[in-house]
């Protein structure tokens, strides 16, 4: 396992600490995005295992883990696109191979869509262009005024571990307590609320047409038990990749990482060691 230190990047004033494995040196690495409630820890032994043969980072985006939290972000997917951009511009990275889940996956597609040239292949986790997809129960709620911040200020601990041990059973009581850490300050639940309703159901369409025509490598993982986000949205991620390769983990739900290291580690260092080596050929 290779060693993961952190760095810390400012991007027009908001920082965010940068978890590093592998060369520093590399204009070429894998770029490990978190979604919600994130943070950039979800990847460290992805991370750690990627920096045996490629330079990879994963950053904590604005409102979520160590991050700024400033009221003033622009809390959308467009404002996560260009923080992602301007963190790789700060590291010196002019090709990426993405590795996306959750909200990680629009924010880190708007990207891609944008910066053609740098973008190298995408592995989707449980995430990807989202047509004809409906809120899932929490983000409607977050999406409602009043209700939403109510639901945020009396989200306890046994209420989380109930809640989202329930819908996803394969999760272990320490990666539960893991994800209610990572969301349990205001600032970060404030940042939720924010992203959410700032964006439109229809948004999660992503740049599909744009994404086609460029027909990237890429990896689509999607556990068939996910509560928030519907197994049969894996195979739409054709629509973007053409020639996707799509793993479906039977039984997984929204955070296979957390549920089945071993599992997704067999999928996902393969693709992108090959997708490395490839580059470099």
């Amino acid at each position: 396992m290779n060693e993961v230190t952190t760095a810390s990047i400012a991007v027009n004033g908001v920082r965010s600490p940068v978890l590093q494995a592998g060369p520093r040196d590399r204009g070429e690495a894998v770029v490990f995005v978190h979604g919600n409630p994130g943070p950039a820890t979800d990847w460290r032994a992805l991370l750690s295992q990627t920096g045996e043969f490629a330079r990879a980072v994963a950053p904590d985006m604005p409102g979520y883990g160590g991050a700024d939290k400033p009221r003033g972000f622009r809390y959308t997917i467009d404002g996560y696109a260009e923080h992602l951009g301007g963190l790789l511009d700060a590291l010196d990275i002019s090709r990426a191979h993405l590795v996306l889940h959750d909200f990680g996956g629009p924010w880190g597609l708007a990207w891609a869509a944008r910066n053609p040239e740098a973008f190298a292949s995408a592995t989707l986790i449980d995430t990807g262009v989202l047509p004809d997809y409906k809120w899932h129960r929490y983000a409607r709620i977050w999406r409602t005024p009043v209700v939403g911040e109510l639901f945020q200020l009396t989200a306890t601990r046994g209420a989380f571990r109930m809640l989202v041990g329930r819908e996803n059973p394969r999760l272990q009581p320490d990666a539960i307590d893991h994800l209610y850490e990572a969301a349990r300050g205001w600032p970060t639940k404030r940042a939720v609320l924010k992203l959410y309703r700032a964006t439109p159901v229809q948004s999660g369409r992503g740049p599909i047409e744009e994404l086609a025509s460029l027909n990237r490598p890429a990896l689509v993982l999607w556990g068939t038990d996910d509560a928030y986000l519907p197994w049969q949205l894996a195979d739409r991620q054709r629509m973007a990749f053409p020639s996707a390769r799509i793993e479906l983990l039977e039984g997984l739900g929204h955070w296979p990482f957390h549920e089945d290291p071993a599992r997704i580690a067999e999928l996902v260092i393969p693709f992108l060691r090959a997708q490395v080596t490839a580059s470099v050929a």
